[in-house]
């Protein structure tokens, strides 16, 4: 009897540990370049009964790119042998950019798109009205350094609060000139 109970449990294990292989393999829709486990989408993976359910937290609830995710997912494991194959999106706690890798990172970089910095830990914060030319000169000088991801510059400036999607920002480089996206913290 125990030794099929580890058998089983054995058995379960190498399911998921193949299941993660896969999953590292599956690229990003809207950034190919790194995969969902990259991302830190993939929460987790474990099994039950004969279904491997797999828990995806999508980078924010909005994100037009979910379901084809959830097909990806779905059609890997299936294509592996693992199937059958539920997936759960996990919405809480919140995707933040803290959850990519460092892999992660350095592919968004050679990839040409600035990989964000740490989150700020959530503090009370003091709301101040001001006029608009006050605010500019303020966020100015306390604005996050944004280092050119082919360059290795820090001397850049934005041009866009958004690239090709809401959680990319558009910058340019002043020392090689190059534009390149940024992937902002969330």
């Amino acid at each position: 009897m125990v030794a099929a109970a580890v058998a089983a449990t054995s058995a379960e294990s190498a399911r998921v540990a193949q299941a993660w292989a896969v999953l590292a393999q599956i690229p990003d829709p809207e950034v190919p370049a790194v995969t969902l486990c990259d991302l830190g989408m993939v929460r987790s993976v474990g099994e039950i009964g004969e279904v491997l359910e797999v828990a995806l937290t999508p980078t924010y609830s909005g994100c037009p790119a979910t379901e084809m995710i959830e097909q990806s997912v779905v059609d890997g494991l299936q294509s592996a042998g693992l199937g059958p194959v539920q997936v759960r999106l996990q919405r809480a706690p919140a995707w933040t950019t803290d959850w990519i890798t460092a892999e992660g990172r350095d592919k968004l970089r050679a990839y040409g798109i600035a990989p964000p910095g740490a989150t700020q830990p959530h503090q009370p914060i003091t709301l101040r009205f001001m006029p608009r030319d006050q605010y500019q000169q303020q966020r100015a000088g306390g604005a996050a350094e944004v280092s050119c991801p082919r360059c290795g510059s820090a001397q850049t400036e934005r041009l866009a609060a958004y690239g090709s999607t809401a959680c990319k920002a558009l910058y340019r480089c002043m020392s090689c000139r190059e534009p390149f996206e940024y992937f902002k913290p969330i």
